[in-house]
């Protein structure tokens, strides 16, 4: 039997020790948790499970080696050994993101030409390659269609840090929050991934109602359907992996059949979305529609003012509050944080409520007890992730914000 790969899961700050705990779900054991994301080992059919059932990874890297080189000689001769037939094939160009901190070799374009003739003496082919940002991975693309040929691409990662080269491979292809549904966005669209961080962080498993009064496109309410319903995320898109030499199209297709089996029918509890503008409501219901959830979520055109909470058990709010930056903003904020904090203490006690939050200032226009689950960023703004219980007796606080 072949050795497992050393793989990682990229996280965005602060979800790591969530995509520890998704690994260990589905079978996978973390061997390091690091501020960037989680270590493990899995033969091919681990790393295409991380794929398609991790909630909160960003992509899924396989280390192909790690090695020392104090020139380009050495570069090219330790990057020949490796088994770039594993992965990258004759008659494709690979796509490569090199980095290069505090080391004698510090010329990006320079490294990367050398990996990438490395690639072609062991493989055949013309050579070459297409250079791929760092910056890629944080920007926000609200659209979140399938992968496209570009993103299925080979995409080598190499970073030199200290004259050690670490060379991996990504086997995502799109970053792993393009589920496939979101294709109708609104205008702050919420990232997949920091979607299901938060409903994971609030303690989100589906078996109590689920309430989204600012639903926007709909992002909350899905992720948590396919929480709920223990659906795959990865489902309905296209991976990297599917590219590599020794893909097994057979294998991979019982890994589908297996999580199809796993789901859930429906949800097990009802899943609401709301927003007073209508545009959002209709992409909203677009994006339930192709990511299988039409049937577990309603969503309502309505003002935050006319929430209403089913007389079912307490379940979960979440919301994604708006927190815009631009001069003239900050009183209409404070104001709608402290109707949702007066709507909440009204209709909800009892209920658990988790908020994404980016300002202190904000946060206390609220009058919730609300504390900080996690730390990340969304869009580059630093945000908590809050996370509480609504008091029985909150709707007799009638104190001024």
């Amino acid at each position: 039997m072949t050795r497992p790969h050393a793989a990682f899961a990229v996280a965005a700050p602060g979800l790591a020790p969530l995509v520890a705990d998704e690994l260990r779900a589905i079978g996978l054991r973390p061997t390091a948790v690091e501020e960037a994301g989680v270590a493990f080992a899995a033969h091919d059919t681990g790393v295409w499970s991380a794929n398609l059932r991790l909630r909160t990874a960003s992509r899924v890297l396989v280390r192909l080696g790690q090695f020392r080189a104090t020139d380009f000689r050495e570069l090219e001769r330790q990057a020949r050994a490796l088994a770039w037939e594993t992965f990258v094939t004759a008659d494709v160009t690979p796509r490569l993101r090199v980095t290069c901190r505090k080391s004698r070799l510090y010329h990006s374009d320079a490294v990367a030409g050398r990996v990438a003739d490395a690639i072609a003496h062991r493989v055949g082919g013309r050579g070459g390659f297409a250079s791929a940002a760092e910056t890629e991975d944080e920007q926000d693309a609200g659209e979140s269609s399938d992968a496209g040929d570009d993103a299925l691409a080979p995409l080598i990662v190499v970073r030199f840090l200290h004259d050690e080269c670490t060379v991996s491979v990504d086997s995502s292809g799109a970053l792993l929050h393009r589920r496939g549904y979101r294709q109708a966005v609104g205008r702050a669209p919420l990232r997949e991934t920091l979607a299901a961080a938060m409903l994971l962080a609030a303690g989100y498993d589906g078996s109590a109602p689920f309430v989204d009064p600012l639903c926007g496109s709909g992002t909350l309410p899905i992720e948590a359907a396919l929480i709920a319903r223990d659906l795959a995320p990865g489902r309905h898109r296209r991976f990297a992996f599917e590219r590599w030499p020794n893909f097994d199209a057979a294998r991979w297709a019982k890994l589908l059949a297996d999580a199809d089996t796993r789901a859930k029918p429906h949800a097990p509890s009802t899943i609401e979305g709301s927003d007073r503008d209508a545009g959002a409501i209709a992409a909203a219901a677009q994006n339930a529609v192709r990511a299988g959830v039409a049937a577990d979520v309603r969503f309502t055109q309505r003002a935050l003012s006319s929430l209403a909470l089913s007389d079912e058990q307490p379940g979960w709010v979440v919301a994604n509050p708006p927190y815009g930056k631009r001069v003239g903003e900050s009183g209409a904020l404070r104001d709608l944080w402290a109707r949702l904090g007066d709507v909440l203490r009204v209709v909800a006690p009892g209920w658990r409520v988790a908020l994404l939050g980016p300002d202190p200032a904000l946060e206390r226009q609220l009058r919730l007890p609300l504390s900080p689950a996690l730390r990340t960023t969304n869009g580059g703004i630093p945000v908590r992730v809050l996370v509480g219980t609504v008091p029985a007796d909150a709707a007799q606080d009638t104190r001024p914000a």
